[in-house]
């Protein structure tokens, strides 16, 4: 994921810049799973149905290593509807959950009801490219 709601983009930016204090985000990270992508903007639509429910991906992050955090167990996610997931987003957990990333899946991934969708470890990468 190397792309930045546009919310958290300006919050890091402040940050970095010591222009505002920083916040932690309120974990777990939750990973939404979208049947259509969003935009910077703009949030994509998350999937219904089935037992689906977000999972989190805070405990699999690993360390970062020259701007990359990658998975480093799986993320699974089970009692699917039957649907195609074109999509990921990255949420916190606040009362007001704050979308943090956002990015398209490198193919599409279609699930019968009651499938498992899971991502193995080192497939969850979350990038700041510089």
């Amino acid at each position: 994921m190397g792309a930045l709601d546009q919310a958290e983009a300006s919050r890091l930016l402040r940050n970095s810049l010591g222009v505002a204090a920083g916040t932690t985000p309120t974990q777990p990270i939750n990973g939404r799973l979208m049947t259509a992508n969003g935009s910077a903007s703009a949030a994509g639509t998350q999937l219904t149905g089935g037992s689906y429910t977000p999972q989190s991906v805070t405990a699999g992050l690993g360390t970062e290593a020259n701007g990359t955090v990658t998975t480093t167990s799986a993320v699974s996610y089970t009692g699917m509807p039957a649907n195609t997931t074109v999509g990921m987003e990255l949420w916190d957990s606040a009362g007001t959950p704050l979308r943090k990333w956002w990015a398209a899946l490198a193919a599409s991934k279609t699930t019968g009801a009651g499938d498992t969708l899971s991502f193995a470890a080192g497939q969850i990468t979350v990038a700041i490219n510089n």
